[in-house]
């Protein structure tokens, strides 16, 4: 962790790094909670329930805090865009493959998003690709090919493979979304934010939803599928993504995403422990390299920016 609070520089303060800390607890949770959902709720209307239900409430806070709630005329072309990055690209694509694919899988799989991120920022935020995070990337690519090895070898194109496939591209569509808030948002309401950037996508993917999958008011009735329905959308999302989109305007956007490097690792062991999914060799390596590649493409940044703040002194 030193090496994060290192880049964040002198500002840094106990706020940003609690909420890095309760992010990564909230996130690194929630995995195995949506993959039992998945096997509950229809799938779309599973993601576009979750993501209706953060935005209303965080509608409702934004009203009691008194702030404005509808983004200016200007402002909703750019609202639209980071809709559909995040609600098709990043969690109905997300949702779907979960089908496919164990829940602390899933999660290393999506959290690849720091090593596209590194790439994106390179070109449209001008924070440079150096050598430390081109060997990053090469570790995360090698991690991946880890953890697909056993299809790769057969090539046998399964649902298991599509939905692995998916969950990469889900991770390419945060990364995207997070470095276009970076570029278009730093200075935004983060709950105005958040609102918008849920619920726009989300009612149209409710449309698509209600046409194609049934709905049984005997499911979403039911005392417990509810409680973990509003928890995941008000606390796993809404507030989760809150805190996100914050993190994001207060640090390097290759940090912010290394800062929560932690949640893939936290949600393969809740999914061994609670969910009882296997935890085999090429998925341990994989989610290694990885890490490794995160925290490798990390260390430049810190040792630079510690040499920048001593020759101040």
């Amino acid at each position: 962790m030193a090496h994060v609070c290192c880049e964040m520089g002198e500002n840094v303060n106990i706020r940003v790094i609690s909420a890095i800390t309760l992010l990564c607890l909230v996130w690194g949770s929630l995995w195995g909670l949506v993959k039992h959902s998945l096997q509950v709720f229809p799938p779309f209307l599973f993601i576009s329930a979750r993501l209706i239900v953060a935005a209303l409430t965080l509608i409702l806070v934004q009203a009691l805090l008194k702030r404005s709630i509808l983004p200016a005329r200007h402002e909703w072309s750019k609202m639209i865009v980071l809709s559909l990055l995040v609600c098709f690209g990043f969690y109905a694509t997300q949702t779907f493959a979960m089908q496919f694919v164990d829940s602390g899988l899933s999660a290393v799989l999506t959290f690849t998003m720091p090593i596209f991120v590194g790439v994106l920022a390179h070109f449209l935020l001008n924070e440079r690709l150096n050598f430390q995070k081109t060997l990053g990337l090469i570790l995360g690519v090698a991690g991946l090919i880890a953890i697909m090895w056993p299809q790769l070898k057969h090539i046998q194109f399964n649902l298991s493979v599509v939905g692995e496939l998916l969950l990469i591209s889900s991770g390419f569509f945060w990364a995207t979304a997070t470095v276009y808030i970076k570029k278009e948002f730093a200075e935004y309401d983060k709950i105005k934010l958040t609102i918008w950037q849920l619920l726009l996508g989300a009612v149209v993917l409710l449309g698509g939803a209600l046409a194609w999958e049934p709905v049984d008011l005997n499911v979403w009735l039911d005392p417990l599928n509810a409680s973990i329905l509003f928890y995941i959308a008000i606390v796993g999302t809404g507030f989760a993504f809150v805190l996100w989109n914050w993190i994001v305007s207060q640090v390097d956007t290759f940090v912010a995403s290394i800062s929560i490097m932690s949640i893939p690792v936290l949600s393969l062991c809740f999914g061994a422990l609670l969910w009882h999914e296997p935890l085999t060799m090429n998925i341990v390596l994989g989610a290694i390299c990885i890490c490794l590649g995160i925290v490798v493409s990390s260390l430049k940044l810190g040792s630079q920016r510690l040499a920048a703040i001593q020759s101040h002194k």
